[in-house]
């Protein structure tokens, strides 16, 4: 049997938030086994006027590498949930499924300086070298939460 990859998600939503984010780490289940989940953070839309997000990080075990993974269990799980692509990839949608760390290699890290990333992502990994900012994730989502509003909704479970 092929090793199983350690990939780090985040999800996020802000089309019935409250409802999808918890639907998206129920549908992962089904593929692979979600290890761990960060809390869910609401924060500001980024990039256009629209709904407050729910964001969270998951930890995901499978044997797909990042382009199998993408096709062969997100776009699914998205479409299944009612994702559709538009040309505007910040608008409203109820759920985008992004990875954001596969075996300790970071990918899309444009992404990390995001709080909706970051913060989550700190939760499980505190320890891990932000790849932009080089220091300790913690500590990037420190700074980052005093300079944004994010608030942990505890009211959610994942």
């Amino acid at each position: 049997m092929n090793d199983l990859h350690r990939v780090y998600l985040n999800l996020g939503s802000n089309i019935e938030p409250e409802h999808n984010l918890p639907k998206a780490v129920e549908l992962l289940a089904g593929y692979g086994q979600v290890v761990a989940a960060s809390h869910a953070w609401e924060s500001r839309s980024v990039g256009v006027a629209g709904p407050n997000f729910l964001n969270a990080c998951v930890l995901f075990l499978t044997t797909l590498i990042p382009v199998e993974l993408k096709e062969q269990i997100i776009r699914p799980i998205e479409a299944q949930l009612g994702r559709t692509r538009t040309e505007n990839k910040n608008s409203p949608r109820p759920i985008d499924i992004d990875i954001v760390l596969f075996d300790e290699t970071p990918l899309n890290t444009e992404y990390w300086n995001y709080a909706f990333v970051a913060v989550p992502l700190a939760e499980l990994i505190p320890d891990f070298i932000h790849p932009v900012s080089m220091e300790k994730l913690s500590r990037f989502s420190e700074q980052v939460q005093a300079q944004v509003w994010i608030v942990q909704r505890n009211d959610i479970s994942l």
